[in-house]
């Protein structure tokens, strides 16, 4: 609780002057970057952009890579560089291109665990984000440091470690039964929801009038609305839902994976099958498209949080 005062505060003190009374808040929403050089050359000028705008934070939504780069210690000390340079403080989540598909020999068959050891610590070392200014958060372990919480105004943040290509368990996306699973995931997932639910929690006691959740992964809720959920997101999606339900402020899932930028609902009643007007899906850009999204909240709209989109040239 210390933590998350703490960080409560040090967001009031890094908006403009002026907006520490107000009503609104603002942060950014970036993923799936850089890919290429041009992105790499490119994304400092945007995270400078960005920071031209005031969000209060910038979250990158995982893949900081292209899948075929190499997973050297070189590649994350660079981009972890490229993060702790933002004039705003920045927190990432774990994507899949950096961890469990380093093990393809494009990637330089790396072992995904060592990898995933690897940017926990480089990017999660201390309950701090990266950037200039440093946002102070809370972590859910030693053993997870990549999942964290923190508060920006009326609403809580939560992180999880949750990667494209079905969330690192071996069995068939589609498979619709219980798959085998690794031992890897097996591990981490309940971690993962008992981070979620937490965070739920949390906001219901503090009466917050939201909760954001970052992953990296699409979890496919086309496929978990008709009864086809890829097994390893089946979980989460349930738990996301049952305490979307519950809850009774509004609920944003940001993520990215599919590079396509979009901001919908697409979680649905398990009995009417029709959205929950509660709950929001915003999916960053992503390679080949450069650009972010500005969120912003707004505790005087029936609708919490706003969104604009900012492709960038």
């Amino acid at each position: 609780m210390k933590t998350l005062r703490a960080a409560f505060l040090t967001i009031f003190a890094l908006l403009p002057a002026g907006t520490a009374r107000a009503d609104t808040w603002r942060f950014a929403l970036i993923g799936d970057t850089p890919y290429n050089g041009f992105e790499r050359r490119k994304l400092p000028d945007m995270l400078r952009a960005i920071a031209g705008q005031h969000p209060a934070f910038i979250v990158h939504a995982g893949d900081f890579k292209s899948g075929s780069t190499r997973c050297s210690d070189a590649l994350f000390r660079d981009r972890h560089a490229l993060f702790d340079a933002s004039a705003v403080p920045l927190i990432a989540v774990p994507g899949d291109n950096e961890w469990t598909d380093c093990s393809r020999v494009s990637a330089g068959r790396f072992d995904p665990l060592e990898r995933l050891n690897k940017l926990r610590e480089l990017f999660f070392a201390e309950p701090l984000s990266l950037g200039k200014t440093r946002l102070p958060v809370e972590r859910q372990s030693a053993a997870t440091p990549e999942h964290l919480r923190w508060q920006l105004g009326p609403v809580l943040f939560v992180t999880l470690n949750v990667p494209g290509g079905n969330n690192n368990r071996a069995a068939s996306p589609f498979d619709g039964g219980p798959g085998t699973a690794d031992t890897e995931f097996l591990a981490r997932n309940p971690l993962v929801i008992g981070w979620l639910k937490q965070g739920f929690a949390q906001a219901r006691r503090r009466k917050l009038a939201g909760i954001v959740v970052v992953m990296q992964a699409d979890p496919g809720f086309k496929h978990f609305a008709a009864g086809l959920a890829h097994s390893g997101y089946r979980d989460l999606l349930e738990t996301l839902r049952d305490e979307t339900l519950a809850f009774g402020g509004s609920v944003l899932l940001v993520h990215g994976d599919t590079h396509r930028q979009r901001v919908d609902q697409p979680l649905r009643h398990p009995e009417t099958g029709r959205p929950l007007a509660n709950f929001t899906r915003a999916e960053t850009f992503g390679y080949p498209m450069l650009g972010w999204v500005k969120v912003i909240i707004d505790d005087r709209s029936r609708q919490l949080f706003r969104f604009e989109a900012h492709p960038y040239k």
